[in-house]
């Protein structure tokens, strides 16, 4: 029998991190991070969990754009959703009055990521299958019938995206089985937040290498003489042999990037990642340019908004490492598109992973690019950031510094009930009692 979608419901969830400088950044010194947690229930019993990633204020806005997409979600079935599914994006992406606040961008899309991602676990689960495997599993064209191509056929048409999964189809079981044996190889942003210490750097990365961590990513921008002296300090400890990335969360000038990152070459770091304005695809492509000599690379898309801005930093030769979002774009759907537009331009993904909730989800996502697409580990890894897994039914596995394939059924975004209602925000526990109430 059709399920039909009888309820959706949001909560404000955030986490107080900035209390202890967790995730810290030049241009985000506080961040809370948050956030807008999305419930669908079905008449026959079955829910779908969803959420979309905030740094603390803002989520209520979020938590609003969810709520005015509802409509267009409660009362279909899931079946009619996924007979059509490049429809239904196209409907919560191209509503005739809410797409003037996007469209495709912004809060209105991150709150469609939200939504969707809760569509995409309920599929999952329906079918008893983790997401990846769901994504892994399906008829090439079925795939292709979930993505819309709409501004994007100048750089990868239907044909050309069905012809890169067919040819996938050869050696796909031999990449499951690896994946399944080994896992996904992965980095560590957890060691080098901007707020922390030095003594806190040393500690936290001494315990990564013990580990088995060889790939670390330092937070820049703040200060150069501090940049310095902490990447300096990281890459002694590391050692010469080991990967170092620096990530400058939009800071600079195309100039200042340029001058800045070139003083740090001596540390040889594989990418800066965000030198400058996420919407500046021309300044990454000229900073690209710039760093090319040095052998560093430049990676974005953590804030990229679409598929659309990524098609052109792709056609731009604007950024040499893809970091796609399992929540800043519009769910799997855009995802998807992303993943196939950078393997026809021949350029490696390595997911952005730093938030709550995202380790869970873009893991499934990297997991389906290497089986499904790629078909290639050259330069890639995805990002892992140890904290706030323990909210979570169904938090990462990490082995050897890799992420091992999830077993249960969705995508794994379903959080414990319990820090639902405590991180609440403002009425949850936590901030009740922060709040001195």
């Amino acid at each position: 029998m059709p399920q039909k979608i009888i309820r959706l419901t949001v909560s404000d969830v955030r986490f107080p991190t900035s209390l202890e400088q967790h995730g810290s950044d030049a241009m985000h010194t506080d961040p809370d991070y948050s956030v807008a947690y999305v419930v669908i229930e079905t008449d026959q019993g079955m829910s779908g969990y969803g959420l979309t990633f905030t740094v603390g204020r803002g989520t209520e806005i979020v938590v609003c754009a969810v709520e005015a997409l509802s409509a267009l979600v409660v009362g279909k079935s899931l079946e009619e959703i996924v007979s059509d599914f490049r429809g239904f994006y196209r409907l919560l992406t191209s509503d005739g009055q809410m797409r003037w606040i996007g469209p495709e961008k912004g809060v209105i899309q991150l709150a469609t990521a939200a939504v969707l991602n809760a569509v995409w676990d309920l599929w999952a689960r329906s079918e008893g299958k983790p997401l990846w495997k769901l994504l892994v599993d399906m008829d090439p064209r079925k795939l292709i019938s979930c993505i819309d191509f709409r501004y994007i056929t100048d750089a990868l048409t239907e044909q050309e995206a069905l012809d890169i999964l067919v040819k996938a189809q050869t050696g796909k079981q031999q990449r499951v089985d690896q994946m399944l044996k080994e896992g996904y190889p992965a980095y560590t942003t957890s060691c080098a937040w901007l707020g922390y210490s030095d003594q806190l750097l040393k500690q936290l990365c001494t315990d990564a290498l013990n580990d088995g961590w060889t790939k670390f990513k330092v937070k820049v921008g703040a200060d150069l003489e501090d940049d310095i002296r902490r990447c300096s300090l990281i890459r002694q400890m590391i050692g010469p042999n080991n990967t170092l990335m620096i990530d400058a969360n939009q800071r600079w000038d195309v100039g200042e990037a340029i001058t800045w990152v070139t003083r740090l070459a001596e540390y040889k770091p594989l990418w800066i990642e965000e030198p400058t304005s996420p919407d500046d695809i021309l300044g990454h492509a000229a900073i690209s340019k710039a760093l090319a000599p040095l052998g560093i690379g430049v990676a974005t898309g953590e804030q990229c908004q679409n598929r659309v801005m990524f098609k052109q930093f792709l056609q731009a030769s604007a950024l040499q490492f893809v970091q796609i979002d399992s929540c800043r774009l519009g769910s799997v759907n855009e995802n998807l598109a992303v993943l196939l537009m950078a393997h026809k331009f021949k350029v490696p993904v390595c997911p952005h992973a730093g938030g709550v909730g995202l380790c869970e989800l873009v893991q499934h996502l990297i997991l389906f690019d290497y089986i499904s697409v790629s078909a290639s580990l050259d330069n890639r890894m995805c990002e892992f950031v140890d904290h706030l897994h323990e909210h979570f039914k169904s938090p990462v596995v990490i082995q050897n510094a890799h992420y091992m394939p999830p077993k249960d059924p969705g995508y794994s975004c379903e959080m414990l009930q319990s820090s639902v209602q405590r991180h609440q925000y403002p009425q949850g526990q936590v901030w009740k009692k922060l709040q001195g109430q």
